[in-house]
């Protein structure tokens, strides 16, 4: 009976701290970006919105190019990463994640994001948060104040940039140009969707390359392209 009562205590002190109860999933939150968490060792896609890319650059039109999401992602790791949360399973997505309408305190997490002007609502799946971009955009909250491409037209874009460059036998995925200028040998990186993308050409033979995301340009000695 000993023995039986140690076994029983390991496996309780072995479990992991989080429940799913049919359509539920409940404990300590991991957020891995603006609008992707993970309870234990189930990925959730949040239900209805939409967030930046974690290498997705914002600006253009007399803004300088950011790195907004990656801004974003720390924005809601500030607010949710380590808290409780409590997920209502909606739905699985094309890459075997939960969607799911999440709370933690009792707040809708898309809601609050949205409303914040963190993420946008997700028109194309659900018009659940769509007063509350309206709010957002209205006040000038957040991503609504600056430059910003949708995320959906962002991977749009590097879908048809990485292709071009598959096809010339280029490396799958790393779709992001850098450029060193002939006149000042700025060394410059541009993102599928910016003013000057398309024109740029990559001579590795001049020391130019290709980038898989923002913050391996950056390391590399690289800046962001203004617009």
């Amino acid at each position: 009976m000993l023995r039986l009562c140690s076994l029983l205590i390991l496996l309780l002190a072995s479990a992991p701290a989080f429940a799913s109860v049919g359509d539920v999933i409940a404990g300590p939150m991991q957020v891995i970006d603006g609008d992707t968490v993970r309870i234990g060792d189930q990925r959730i896609r949040l239900h209805g919105i939409d967030a930046p890319e974690r290498d997705q650059m914002c600006g253009g039109a007399g803004v300088p190019m950011w790195a907004c999401g990656e801004w974003i992602s720390g924005e809601v790791k500030a607010r949710y990463d380590g808290r409780m949360a409590r997920c209502d399973w909606l739905d699985t997505d094309r890459y075997g994640r939960a969607v799911a309408r999440c709370r933690v305190g009792g707040e809708d997490i898309g809601a609050a994001l949205v409303r914040s002007g963190l993420a946008f609502a997700y028109d194309r799946y659900s018009l659940d948060y769509v007063d509350e971009e309206h709010t957002a955009a209205e006040a000038g909250r957040g991503l609504h104040a600056v430059g910003v491409q949708s995320p959906s037209a962002f991977r749009k874009a590097s879908r048809h940039a990485a292709a071009l460059w598959n096809a010339r036998g280029g490396p799958e995925g790393c779709a992001i140009k850098g450029n060193i200028s002939q006149s000042s040998g700025a060394r410059i990186f541009h993102v599928p969707g910016q003013v000057h993308y398309d024109a740029t050409r990559i001579s590795e033979a001049r020391g130019e390359r290709w980038f898989c995301d923002a913050a391996e340009a950056v390391a590399a000695g690289w800046r962001a392209a203004r617009r």
